[in-house]
């Protein structure tokens, strides 16, 4: 442990969790232009969205249950070979099916940075998991908000979406330097036999928050993902949109820790449910300024679904190791991968209602959006319903998980 350095390794974790969340901003961002450029339906981009999704969980499926035999190190020089490859083949995409294959490899990438990185800084900070962890995770909403509005910058400045893409191999090879130049910790702190790994994921606690977690993470990303293309006639710019709502969930996940200690795990998730269904239901009604005002509340109520429920397997179920926390997050981006194709084919059928109806052309992707989002409210209101369950149950997972 002499020559490990915890502090630069959780800079390159934080750096390899930026270009992540940079895929998702920049993608979100050039949607319309690829669109255009290769004649795509909303359907079809929600199939080339659904790649990075998919990508996602597979790495985390597959690499959670090799990280006790490949380590944090080797997983992150896979995650770095796939963001540079993906990264490459989507600038040089030639339609479609390049397209695909290109964002399942970025998604690839994308879960194998989580799969390494999360276990790894639980493993290095023993005593401190739960801030680190969120102070980690503070890099998603604060990598799409480097991203966002680096797209929004370089689109009003007519620059292509083949350099929006370039601009993230820089700090994907900054990250890359640090992986190939630091000595990596042996795993002491988590738990590191894969067979107790394997029985703990079907405890019933966990099954079940396998469950929620498939809604936390559709509400979160599903929307954030769209949310250019179905507020992109509201009078609001989209990207600043995403820019202020995930500028807000890096601040609330910097200051995580009191507000989870003061209200618990349960209590936090309970509450981040209501809110986020009162978010997304002022989305689908707010135009104009009020856009901003509706993001705020959006953004307060999603802010600490994905580490709260990271920790709360770290929390109430440790048996399950690096293994359950990847599936955890793995199974979030798998289910939000299956619903975006639904995401664009709400759009696409809303549209064609409405326009079917007669509603004035400049309006018509305005409904459109609107009817899309009143949709997606439905995530989190099953939330409210199974964490009410969780809420009411809190005195039995908590002796549960001492015992």
């Amino acid at each position: 442990m002499s020559n490990v350095n915890p502090s630069k390794l959780f800079t390159a974790s934080c750096l390899a969790l930026i270009v992540t969340a940079m895929t998702f901003a920049i993608r979100a961002g050039i949607l319309s232009q690829l669109s255009t450029d290769f004649g795509l339906s909303d359907t079809q981009l929600g199939w080339v969205n659904s790649m990075a999704f998919l990508g996602f969980p597979v790495a985390m499926m597959v690499l959670g249950l090799a990280y006790n035999f490949l380590g944090a190190r080797n997983i992150l020089i896979m995650a770095f070979i796939g963001h540079i490859a993906g990264l490459l083949l989507t600038i040089f995409a030639g339609g479609f099916w390049g397209l695909l294959i290109s964002t399942f490899l970025i998604g690839f990438a994308n879960g194998s940075v989580e799969a390494a990185c999360n276990p790894l800084i639980a493993d290095m900070y023993p005593k401190n998991q739960t801030t680190m962890l969120n102070r980690f995770h503070v890099w998603f909403p604060g990598g799409i908000v480097i991203g966002a509005l680096s797209s929004k910058f370089m689109t009003d400045a007519n620059l292509g979406w083949q350099l929006q893409i370039a601009i993230m191999l820089v700090p994907t090879v900054i990250y890359g330097i640090y992986i190939f130049t630091q000595t990596f910790p042996k795993s002491e702190n988590i738990e590191t036999s894969t067979s107790t790994n394997i029985k703990s994921l079907f405890h019933p606690l966990y099954l079940f928050m396998i469950v929620c977690m498939t809604l936390t993470a559709t509400a979160e990303l599903g929307t954030q993902q769209w949310v250019g293309r179905i507020l992109s006639e509201s009078g609001a710019s989209p990207m600043i949109i995403l820019a202020l709502g995930t500028g807000l969930m890096a601040i609330g996940r910097q200051f995580a820790g009191p507000v989870i200690h003061k209200l618990n795990p349960i209590g936090v998730l309970l509450l981040s449910a209501i809110v986020a269904t009162i978010g997304i239901y002022l989305l689908s009604i707010a135009t104009g300024a009020m856009v901003y005002l509706a993001t705020i509340v959006f953004a307060i109520g999603v802010c600490y679904f994905w580490p709260t429920m990271i920790g709360f397997v770290g929390e109430y179920q440790p048996k399950t190791g690096a293994l359950g926390m990847s599936l955890m997050g793995g199974a979030g981006m798998f289910a939000t991968g299956l619903w975006n194709p639904v995401i664009g084919g709400w759009i696409d059928s809303a549209r064609a209602e409405a326009t079917a109806a007669g509603v004035d052309a400049e309006q018509i992707e305005l409904v459109a959006g609107q009817s899309t989002l009143t949709n997606m409210t439905l995530f989190p209101l099953a939330l409210i319903v199974f964490f009410g369950i969780l809420f009411a149950m809190r005195s039995k997972v908590e002796a549960a998980a001492k015992a």
